[in-house]
């Protein structure tokens, strides 16, 4: 993959990223708002806080995310983006258009879910 389309990908993801970061906090204010409102708030607190620990997770979730967009950057500026962080092979440019923060190929990727015996 040539750096320019990959350089769009990654400006591509940092928007998607960007969006996602401000329609969680759109919603986790709006459902906050929403609980306030109603007279009986208390009684809903359950509800509330299964929604900001949803938000939550999201949020941890969008922070991975932003950590693997700066290293999938660094890669891109020292010339490896493209190349697996294990062994340097070449990650396929069907999985980095999918996935434009991939550092390692579907095969390392596999392997590493894949339960461990002994």
């Amino acid at each position: 993959m040539d750096d320019r389309r990959a350089r769009q990908l990654l400006d591509e993801e940092r928007a998607r990223l960007d969006r996602l970061e401000v329609h969680l906090r759109n919603e986790r204010e709006d459902s906050i708002a929403a609980q306030e409102a109603e007279a009986d708030w208390w009684d809903d607190s359950a509800e509330l806080t299964g929604e900001l620990l949803d938000a939550e997770a999201l949020e941890e979730l969008l922070r991975i995310r932003r950590e693997a967009l700066a290293a999938a950057e660094q890669r891109l500026s020292e010339g490896t983006y493209g190349r697996s962080v294990r062994g340097g092979a070449v990650i396929p440019d069907e999985r980095l258009e999918a996935d434009p923060l991939a550092s390692v190929t579907a095969e390392e990727a596999a392997a590493e879910e894949r339960p461990r015996l002994g």
